[in-house]
């Protein structure tokens, strides 16, 4: 992408959401990924499909912020738990014989819970006001006492600081603005067997990334000792910096990495929709162990090249890989034992066990051996097809990804209205279809299919099982290196009854954090009730905090950000009239095989006799003929 704003779906304005067609195929409620997969898929076979969202923003449960943006989304949902519920309209007049209204919820009520926001990069201003009264109050006391008074430096306060929330954009408006995420551009190619970024190869180690025409520039790998701020260029990594660089944080609500052979590649590239973004390799996979990060062998090379295994245990592990990928292992005649179990029984050390259960694999001591089998083939089965790990990651964020699908459903003419309250589905009882559904305007818009974000069935159940995330901003790497890395951390659990950790962290060359910064994504299934409670053991353990005293060479956090979120592999709706359906939001798993599928299935239910996501054609591939009359109508021909 370049440094100019990227394209997006244009959301209509209050006056064109008024003239909107009273009539539909299907109409969709939410944003999220699997909405705007089904969204596109059916717009592109050419249903005529009115994508709505409540939210000013694209990609709902799955949305990136920017920093300043994120600040004010927290702000708002305080807000909205404070004020919480309001009465249901009186659509009466709406209804016709034999109908009755299926109110709709708020989307946002309950499915972020538990927010703590911490800050423990300096506040700058705030400090340069007390140093001013210390200057004061000691230039008062030399008057009073008729002596000078030699000023030193003010003592600071070195605590960190306490939780907060209140830290509003220097633009009230920005809100809106700052991140209605959007679709990039300029192109990726995900096809063939590489991976182009920004039009090269996408290789290890991490590619220059291009913001405004500068290279991303990384000058806080290294803090300074004693408790002081990092710095970047010259200028100190504060708060007023976040803030001041806010737009070139792209923070993900949900944290997921793209397997290379996994149903959302496949389906960018089927589609087409490729195009729309850029990727990038993740660079290396890590673990936390015995109080060290080290890195992983995954391939062949990384196996013979690593210094933490000895050529006995090289050789064992090189057996196992071989033997899983070529499935001379049967899943079912390990049924019955534990992964952990099955990997004792072939005799492989704590090491090798160590780095396939918890970083191949990505199982617990209880995952049952043919989960945790079939996990280590999709792992192996995707290394080698753009990188030396199995996974990448969107540019500026997973957020890009449903933008993508917005874009395709938009220019194969779906109509797109942000910010459009809905009230209620018009269900017909003795047909048991829903005929219409009426805004928050009171409009009537029919449809024969709609498809819903689960958020907005206030009859939503769950299995009560919800999602820890916890965001980072922290000024250096994990583990230094090239300071382009895209890492993704495994963090076993420190004790029986925690949860084990999946970290995410982007350098500034996923175009997701300002030079001189890292971001890091931390999940785990919730075990103890919330979100801060569940991360923080592993947060203390690889971070300290910004100004802490502590002397040592973690890095330092300089701002946090935790909540709880339901698991979407566990949602359960009920049962709908036969022409709704409902679409999950994010799921504790890495990648988005579940969405995907979720979404071919409710296109399939829409329309059962069409291909799902065709190519969508290159412009280049487009032949306009206006025919021999002059008023003859422009016909598209695809070239075959």
């Amino acid at each position: 992408m370049s440094g100019t704003s990227p394209a997006r779906p244009r959301a209509c304005s209050t006056m064109a959401a008024e003239d909107l067609p009273s009539e539909f195929d299907v109409v969709i409620v939410g944003t999220g990924l699997t909405e705007s997969v089904v969204a596109a898929a059916c717009s592109r076979v050419g249903r005529r499909v009115l994508h709505l969202d409540t939210r000013s923003y694209y990609a709902s449960k799955w949305a990136s912020f920017t920093f300043n943006a994120l600040v004010s989304w927290i702000e708002e949902r305080q807000a909205r738990e404070r004020a919480r519920g309001r009465p249901a309209p009186d659509r009466a007049d709406l209804l016709r014989e034999g109908e009755e209204p299926i109110w709709l919820s708020d989307a946002d009520a309950a499915s972020v819970r538990n927010l703590r926001v911490f800050c423990f990069a300096r506040e700058e201003e705030e400090e340069q006001e007390g140093e001013l009264e210390v200057q004061e109050e000691e230039k008062a006391r030399a008057e009073s006492t008729g002596h000078q008074t030699s000023l030193g430096q003010p003592g600071l306060g070195e605590s960190a600081a306490e939780p907060t929330a209140d830290a509003p954009p220097e633009d009230p408006g920005d809100a809106e603005d700052e991140r209605s995420p959007e679709v990039g551009e300029e192109r990726a190619q995900v096809g063939g067997e590489s991976a182009q970024v920004g039009g090269e190869s996408a290789q290890d180690g991490g590619e220059s990334a291009r913001d405004g025409g500068e290279s991303a520039r990384d000058g806080g790998e290294s803090a300074r000792d004693g408790g002081e701020s990092a710095e970047v260029g010259g200028e100190e990594l504060t708060y007023a910096y976040l803030l001041k660089e806010g737009r070139r944080f792209n923070i993900d609500l949900a944290s997921k990495l793209m397997y290379a052979r996994g149903s959302l590649v496949d389906l960018l590239i089927k589609s087409n929709v490729s195009r729309y973004a850029e990727f990038k390799n993740v660079t290396r996979i890590l673990t936390y162990r015995s109080g060290a990060v080290e890195q992983v062998p995954c391939s062949r090379a990384d196996v013979f090249a690593s210094r933490q295994l000895s050529m006995v245990e090289k050789r064992k592990l090189m057996r196992f890989l071989t033997s899983c990928l070529e499935e001379k292992e049967e899943p079912e005649a390990h049924a019955g034992r534990s992964y952990s179990e099955f990997l004792r029984e072939r005799q492989l050390g704590d090491n090798l066990r160590h780095f396939l259960l918890h970083s191949i694999a990505m199982a617990t001591e209880d995952t049952p051996a043919p989960a945790g089998l079939a996990s280590t083939r999709h792992f192996l089965r995707c290394l080698g097809r753009y990188g030396n790990t199995p996974f990448l990651f969107p540019v500026y964020g997973l957020g890009e990804i449903p933008q993508c699908f917005c874009r395709m459903c938009a220019v194969f003419g779906g109509v797109y209205c942000l910010r459009h309250p809905v009230d209620c589905l018009l269900l017909h009882k003795s047909a048991d279809r829903c005929t219409a559904l009426i805004d928050g305007g009171g409009r009537r818009i029919a449809a024969s299919h709609f498809v819903l974000e689960d958020g907005f069935l206030s009859k939503r159940a769950t299995s009560g099982e919800s999602i820890s995330r916890g965001v980072l901003i922290t000024d250096r790497s994990i583990l230094p290196g090239d300071r382009h890395q895209v890492s993704l951390v495994t963090v076993p659990p420190a004790e029986a009854g925690l949860p084990a950790v999946r970290m995410v962290e982007l350098s500034p060359a996923t175009m997701t954090c300002a030079p001189g910064t890292y971001l890091v994504h931390l999940t785990c299934r919730s075990r103890l009730g919330s979100a801060y409670e569940d991360l923080a053991p592993a947060v203390d353990a690889m971070f300290r905090r910004a100004r802490s005293p502590e002397r040592d060479s973690r890095p330092a956090v300089l701002w946090a950000f935790y909540f709880n979120t339901d698991d979407g592999g566990e949602t359960d709706a009920g049962r709908q009239p036969s022409n709704v359906y409902v679409c999950s939001g994010p799921d504790g798993e890495l990648g988005h095989e579940r969405a995907i599928r979720q979404a071919e299935a409710i296109f399939h239910k829409i329309v059962p006799d069409q291909d799902f996501c065709p190519a969508a054609p290159n412009p280049e591939d487009i032949v306009y003929d206006g025919g021999e009359d002059a008023g003859a109508e422009q016909q598209l021909q695809i070239e075959e």
